[in-house]
């Protein structure tokens, strides 16, 4: 018996309880041990909230939990699909194949490589299940990359972010492959590398590592950075374009060349009527005077990144509050409020203590700091 026998399938579709309860018990088919029949179970479920294409097909088949917390969700691996076509597209590093299978669907020849075998295996199967055709190598990027002699219109990596120890990497030169080392073979192989990289990395740190960048998109989930896209092409002549993007909300997709990192003026002011909270992408790209020229808002001080304004200005790329000044005398005890320090001398712990409150409710209360000194702040969100 196998994971795609009948009554496995469905025992993995219709299984509700904890998959330690089921590690803990007698094998429940022969030929199939309960780890094999957990990881599917929890594949399953990391794909009804991150993947929910995936179960509109029977029999797909899914990896170890590591693999998933590197797989793009649906959400992203279509956003960095618009607007891509070509003849021939390959992928280095395909893991589980989700950004290929969206990335390449206006590709006439797809190509994925995956050094891992057995994940392969499964990535092909899928790929049957979900009628999309492609050639799969079992390969490392480098070896694949040196006995090519095909031209890609596209190039994908997903480099990988962990060493041996499962710990976290973050500079080029430590990633998996190391991209810095097949910058020039990769430049001279395709008319696009487009490289998903983790979310913790430095913009600064991009713009002066790799050559030939044409865009930089930083891409939020509902206001959590997920991932940081670094587009290059050989015949690049022109200036990066910074992109910030926060999926699956309302708010305007901004974008605007590197240089606007450095040369906007920022214009000061205590809080007014309105105060705007920028999302995690836009904060993340470091365009904090930008914001103040974009939107028409002020800032509330140099380390601060909060701004504010008199009139409301909309939509803005992130929260937007109505507030007002509060005295710290009226809050009562165990009061609920949405809390946030920003360029405070205490933290939101420290502030929950010293209060005596409590974090929900609807209203907010913001302690920060302005050109006029520490300030704290009550508000409500303009929907």
């Amino acid at each position: 018996m196998n994971l795609l026998d009948e009554n496995v399938q469905r025992f993995i579709r219709e299984y509700e309880g904890t998959t330690t309860t089921l590690l803990l018990k007698k094998p429940v088919f022969n030929g199939i041990s309960n780890k094999e029949l957990a990881q599917q179970i929890e594949g399953r479920r990391t794909a009804a909230k991150k993947l929910p294409f995936l179960l509109t097909t029977e029999s797909i088949l899914f990896p170890p939990t590591l693999n998933l917390e590197q797989t793009s969700s649906e959400a992203t691996a279509q956003y960095k699909a618009q607007g891509l076509h070509g003849e021939r597209f390959l992928d280095l590093t395909c893991g589980f194949g989700i950004d290929a299978f969206f990335l390449s669907e206006k590709f006439k020849e797809v190509t994925l490589v995956e050094q891992n075998k057995e994940l392969l295996s499964k990535v092909e199967h899928n790929w049957q299940v979900l009628g999309r055709k492609a050639t799969f190598i079992n390969g490392s990027t480098e070896a694949f990359l040196k006995a090519t002699t095909a031209h890609y219109n596209l190039i994908f990596l997903d480099p990988a972010r962990r060493d041996a120890l499962k710990q976290k990497k973050f500079l080029l030169e430590d990633l998996s492959p190391n991209i810095l080392e097949l910058q020039s073979v990769l430049l001279q192989k395709t008319d696009k590398v487009f490289t998903k990289l983790s979310p913790m990395i430095d913009i600064s740190y991009l713009l002066h590592t790799l050559p030939k960048i044409t865009h930089i998109h930083l891409v939020a989930l509902r206001n959590e950075v997920k991932e940081v896209l670094v587009v290059q092409e050989p015949k690049k002549e022109t200036q990066v374009q910074i992109h910030c993007v926060n999926l699956e909300t309302e708010e305007p997709i901004l974008q605007f060349a590197e240089e606007v990192l450095h040369s906007c003026q920022v214009v000061y002011s205590a809080p007014k009527k309105y105060l705007y909270i920028p999302n995690s992408a836009l904060l993340k790209s470091g365009a904090f005077n930008y914001i103040t020229q974009r939107f028409e808002v002020e800032k509330l001080d140099v380390n601060t990144h909060l701004y504010t304004s008199e009139q409301l200005k909309k939509p803005f790329a992130g929260r937007v509050l109505q507030v007002t000044p509060i005295n710290l005398k009226e809050l009562k005890k165990g009061s609920k409020y949405c809390i946030l320090s920003k360029n405070y001398p205490l933290s939101v712990a420290e502030i929950k203590k010293k209060y005596r409150i409590v974090e929900g409710g609807n209203e907010y209360l913001i302690f920060t700091r302005s050109v006029e000194g520490l300030v704290v702040l009550l508000g409500k969100v303009i929907e």
